[in-house]
């Protein structure tokens, strides 16, 4: 077995995942820890549920949301991972969320709970397609708004489509 494999099938070490597990049974599919960061995986509609957790919680204390972004994997039957990068800054810990989504499914959006999820999710819905129930302005934010297609999806022709192009104004 190779170390990067063995890593990943060792317990995972993580209050802030017992926290969760507690608050949670059953909740967290999956939990890998590489290289001191600890990953779960949640299923997409208790999203907002469990980071308005994982930010209220005195032992977790997730104050910041440092990154969302998704990961594309069309052989999966989910074929999207909408990703959350936490960090507690009281704690100085992280944790790393995953919640599978399939094409042409949506998730909670993430706003009401971190006001920094806002651009984040437009950005995930204009490169990769993923809608975000209850975003409050849901709509392109780096192409414009006649672009079609997302160009993060696997699929998407590395050269872009013959016709496409951006007009100038």
């Amino acid at each position: 077995m190779d170390p990067v494999e063995e890593a990943l099938r060792r317990p995972v070490p993580s209050a802030a995942l017992d926290a969760l597990r507690e608050a949670f049974p059953g909740a967290v599919q999956e939990s890998a820890c590489y290289a001191g960061e600890v990953t779960a995986v949640i299923p997409a509609p208790r999203v907002v549920e469990i980071l308005r957790f994982l930010r209220d919680d005195p032992r977790t204390a997730f104050d910041l949301l440092a990154d969302l972004t998704a990961v594309d994997w069309p052989q999966r039957p989910r074929r999207f991972e909408v990703v959350y990068h936490l960090y507690s800054i009281p704690r100085n810990h992280r944790l790393r969320l995953k919640a599978p989504v399939g094409d042409g499914e949506s998730l909670p959006s993430a706003t009401a709970v971190y006001a920094a999820a806002d651009w984040h999710e437009r950005e995930v819905f204009d490169l990769f397609g993923v809608r975000f129930d209850g975003h409050p302005d849901l709509r392109r934010i780096l192409l414009p708004d006649e672009w079609r297609g997302h160009p993060l999806r696997k699929e998407y022709p590395l050269e872009g489509f013959a016709d496409q192009h951006i007009r100038l104004r």
